[in-house]
């Protein structure tokens, strides 16, 4: 197992190193002039040289690159010019809120598409399996920023079940101290109930929204993994041995139905992870997405630049994280690492 780690770690340095040199030659493509940015709209042509000459941007692409690999390789991700922080501190303080809503997100996916994909595949042809269909559909087909202004007016504007859609915390609590960067683990860390109650209610709405999204791909992997094992061999003698249909069904086809939508639910999480930002928009979500996309519409480098940096080194452990799931789920995985 710690050959097959090793390997798979080897074999992601090329993508690293790809995603950093793709990443530093579209920023300096994209449309829009950093510097006359921040110099503003009445700035003169010399105070715009001036601004570009300090942030190096007249330097020649190949130096501009030089100067970005040795700060990276200290850890440097540079400085944000939209917020006047770090790169790293920006991305470390908002990274857990994207985080805490994608997992949260993806466990009600999970506890909604696995059971009903299970049962589709079990009933197939059923009003089960039709349903199975119908969620399926309508999860792809929905924008996810359609369901969740939809959510806010039936929850928030008409019912007033939900709290107004404004952050991670009602505006007259305060954080409680920062340990994890998760609030739901904070504010039980710090005894702080009310809080913890407040965070659960602002949770609640964008968590379904991507829950909804996450539903149909995971749902789909489900159903077509689960029938693919019930028509095995294997499946069939131990049926014939007497077994009962429970025990069939849980421990022989659903461990060996759980390889595919594994690596399913690891796409989809990284994927959440950094699409989410029409989520965290709708919501006020403090988020990395809604700072990436700050950063992109300001033409602010260092941000986006290090944002595509993290969710690569993050796709790259999910990665490693799904093939050492293989080898708990299949033994013949850590026979063949």
């Amino acid at each position: 197992m710690l050959r097959l780690i090793g390997a798979r770690l080897l074999t992601t340095i090329p993508s690293i190193i790809g995603v950093i040199i793709v990443t530093f030659l579209l920023t300096r493509v994209l449309p829009g002039d950093t510097a006359a940015y921040f110099a503003g709209p009445t700035a003169s042509p010399k105070a715009i040289a001036e601004i570009r000459s300090k942030l190096g941007l007249d330097q020649p692409l190949p130096q501009q690159f030089a100067s970005y690999v040795a700060a990276l390789v200290k850890g440097d991700l540079g400085q944000s010019l939209t917020t006047g922080q770090p790169v790293t501190r920006d991305i470390a303080a908002r990274l857990p809120a994207s985080a805490e809503l994608t997992l949260c997100g993806l466990l009600l996916a999970m506890s909604v598409a696995l059971p009903l994909g299970v049962l589709a595949a079990v009933r197939q042809g059923s009003w089960i399996d039709h349903l199975c269909r119908i969620i399926a559909t309508a999860g792809v087909s929905l924008p996810v920023f359609f369901t969740g202004l939809l959510l806010v007016f039936v929850f928030y504007f008409i019912l007033g079940w939900s709290p107004a859609p404004l952050g991670r915390l009602d505006v007259f609590l305060s954080e409680p101290p920062r340990v994890t960067g998760f609030l739901l683990i904070d504010t039980l860390l710090a005894g702080d109930f009310p809080a913890f109650r407040a965070a659960i209610a602002q949770l609640i709405l964008p968590a379904v929204t991507l829950g909804i999204f996450s539903l149909a791909p995971i749902t789909r992997m489900t159903r077509a993994s689960m029938l693919a094992v019930l028509g095995a061999d294997f499946v069939r003698t131990a049926r014939a041995s007497g077994l009962s249909s429970g025990k069939v069904i849980g421990v022989y086809a659903f461990r060996n139905a759980m390889l595919p939508v594994v690596t399913t639910l690891g796409m989809v999480f990284s994927f959440l992870l950094g699409a989410n930002v029409l989520v965290e928009k709708v919501f006020a979500w403090p988020g990395i997405g809604s700072y990436a996309v700050e950063a992109l519409i300001a033409s602010d480098y260092a941000p986006i630049q290090g944002f595509v940096l993290t969710m690569a080194v993050m796709y790259v452990m999910l990665n490693l994280l799904i093939d050492l799931l293989y080898g708990f789920i299949d033994p013949r995985v850590r026979l063949e690492g």
